[in-house]
């Protein structure tokens, strides 16, 4: 069983070459679930949401498990960003800001933490943390634990730190400790997988944070081309979490990096 990520596709600015050899890939793999980890569109407009919800009923997946982005909020329209900041994204993908999915290999969380009050920061709350950590806990040892923001919880770059999700030191542990294995995210348009637990000394079990690229969008970062991330079960006690780069030279995505993820189960 597989999950696949995709993150800050920003419609509006994607690139229909890119979009077909994603929609390629999906066909191959088959994912159980989609990710979407925000940032949907460039400036959450009503055209730029039919473009996702059109891709996203091309790729076709069993389950869908999509958060809105900063950028899925409207930036200029003052009167929507106050009274019906979500009306677009609710329109293309429902009601739900804070959907969950799990199956018997995955338990998936997501938890919006844009707010229409910033303009690019993110935020998670005491009852968002509090609730998540309850759902976690309800997990099987079987279950790899997913938690999704749009804004990263982690960073590696010193220039990255005001992007980080506000709330984060105490979401980490909480949820790291209530039995999170991966909190995955976007918005920096960098792919990176880290270890939490060498970075955050107060975690009593191991857990990852898994960043995705932009996925089909013009808006990529020196260096790192469009991509896509997989996650798969390895054996009971890992996962396998895989990246994917769009080449343009073979017009597809090809795996350019797998890492193993050691899942810590002493507890569970």
């Amino acid at each position: 069983m597989t999950l696949l990520q995709i993150s800050d596709p920003h419609f509006g600015t994607e690139q229909p070459a890119v979009v077909e050899a994603l929609l390629r890939l999906a066909d191959e793999i088959r994912p159980a679930v989609l990710v979407v980890s925000g940032d949907i569109t460039q400036r959450a407009r009503r055209a730029q949401f039919e473009a996702a919800r059109v891709f996203v009923s091309r790729l076709a997946p069993p389950a869908v498990v999509a958060i809105p982005g900063n950028h899925d909020i409207p930036l200029f329209n003052v009167i929507a960003r106050m009274f019906h900041p979500y009306a677009g994204f609710e329109r293309a993908f429902g009601t739900h800001l804070e959907p969950e999915w799990q199956s018997e290999d995955f338990m998936v969380i997501a938890v919006n933490t844009t707010r229409p009050s910033r303009h690019k920061d993110g935020e998670v709350s005491s009852e968002q943390i509090l609730r998540v950590s309850k759902r976690l806990a309800t997990a099987t040892p079987r279950q790899i634990r997913i938690v999704v923001t749009h804004q990263p919880v982690h960073v590696l770059r010193g220039s990255e730190i005001h992007n980080r999700l506000h709330g984060h030191a105490e979401a980490i542990p909480a949820w790291s400790n209530a039995g999170a294995d991966v909190i995955m995210g976007g918005h920096i348009h960098l792919p990176y997988i880290a270890p939490l637990h060498e970075h955050y000394t107060e975690l009593h079990r191991r857990c990852w944070v898994v960043q995705a690229g932009t996925a089909v969008s013009t808006r990529v970062r020196a260096r790192h081309p469009n991509s896509v991330n997989l996650i798969k079960r390895d054996d009971a006690h890992s996962c396998l979490a895989e990246r994917w780069d769009y080449s343009a030279e073979r017009n597809k995505f090809h795996c350019v990096k797998v890492e193993r993820l050691n899942l810590d189960r002493g507890a569970h």
